[in-house]
């Protein structure tokens, strides 16, 4: 077997990486939903798999690293690395032309050799690819949750010494609180600085009056949640689904949306009383699109003046009814 090893994408590397995942994720999909039609399944074919704008976002954003066996570039692993003992693997692939020489078993001992302060790995796979469950379990990894669809696997790497709670069943790992009931309780005034919390349920909690500059949500079901005189100057917003949710009453400045869809059913926006004085709309898909009762001064489609094509419509018209 030739040497295989791992080293951080660069963004040039962007477009042979892309059409290596296209490769990818498009085999896979020929041989687990071939004669399947009105199927989606994202852990098959992921957003943004085949964009080269996504993967330079996740390049610059997340812990991409090339996989190499020998001198070629054969493959890809997408980490995130949050919190101080949890990563998440976010997407391996391996050329079909490369598969079953032992590189992805490879990969995985790198990446945590790469990482050894992480205790725990999670990640995500298609319940119809049996041959990654195999693989995985093989690796270590412990299904955790499966539905029709996805399963949910996760593997523990380091246990520390059990120091049981005096109450609610609070169990400490080291230094880390685990199965512990802390539902309904009050914190006032604390310093939870630096704190890393995984795998809890927080549903219907709230933050209030509170700094949370430099907080990282990543991987959490956030339905339902309500971010209200929040400021989020320099935030990082992306790779998220926001169907069906409302925005309202915002301060927009130097906002920067790109690599947008509509979803599924591909349901139209609607921007309302909005002001976007001096703003781009560069390289979109806007067939179908209509603006009405809006102030067009100075705007331009491909360099040719809004007013000026309004103008000359109008006069057409005006002579047509002479």
């Amino acid at each position: 077997m030739g040497t295989v090893r791992i080293e951080k994408a660069h963004i040039e590397d962007a477009l042979t990486l892309t059409a290596l995942k296209k490769k990818v994720f498009d085999t896979e999909k020929e041989k687990w939903l071939r004669g399947q039609t009105g199927i989606t399944d994202y852990n098959i074919q992921p957003p943004g798999y085949d964009s080269i704008e996504m993967n330079k976002y996740m390049i610059r954003e997340l812990n991409y690293f090339k996989v190499l066996y020998g001198e070629v570039l054969v493959g890809g692993l997408i980490l995130t690395v949050v919190g101080k003992r949890h990563g998440r693997i976010d997407r391996i692939f391996v050329d079909p032309l490369h598969q079953g020489k032992g590189i992805g078993s490879k990969v995985m001992r790198l990446m945590e050799c790469e990482y050894p302060e992480v205790m725990t790995w999670e990640l995500e796979t298609s319940s119809r690819q049996l041959n990654n469950h195999y693989f995985y379990e093989k690796m270590g990894y412990k299904k955790i949750f499966g539905t029709d669809d996805e399963f949910c696997y996760e593997k523990k790497l380091k246990k520390g010494t059990i120091v049981e709670g005096e109450s609610k069943g609070i169990t400490m790992n080291g230094d880390t609180l685990t199965d512990g009931d802390l539902s309904e309780l009050q914190v006032e005034y604390s310093n939870l600085k630096d704190i890393d919390f995984y795998g809890i349920n927080g549903s219907n909690s709230t933050f209030s009056n509170s700094n949370l500059s430099g907080v990282s949500f990543n991987n959490c079901n956030l339905s339902e949640a309500r971010f209200q005189n929040i400021n989020l100057q320099k935030a990082l917003i992306a790779d998220l689904n926001l169907s069906q949710s409302e925005m309202g009453h915002l301060t927009l400045g130097g906002l920067h949306v790109h690599d947008t869809n509509l979803g599924e059913k591909n349901e139209p926006v609607m921007f309302e009383r909005c002001d976007f004085h001096g703003s781009k709309f560069e390289n979109c898909q806007l067939n179908h699109a209509e603006i009405s009762s809006s102030d067009v001064t100075g705007m331009k489609i491909n360099g040719i003046s809004v007013e000026d094509l309004l103008k000359a419509y109008n006069s057409v018209q005006d002579k047509r009814k002479e």
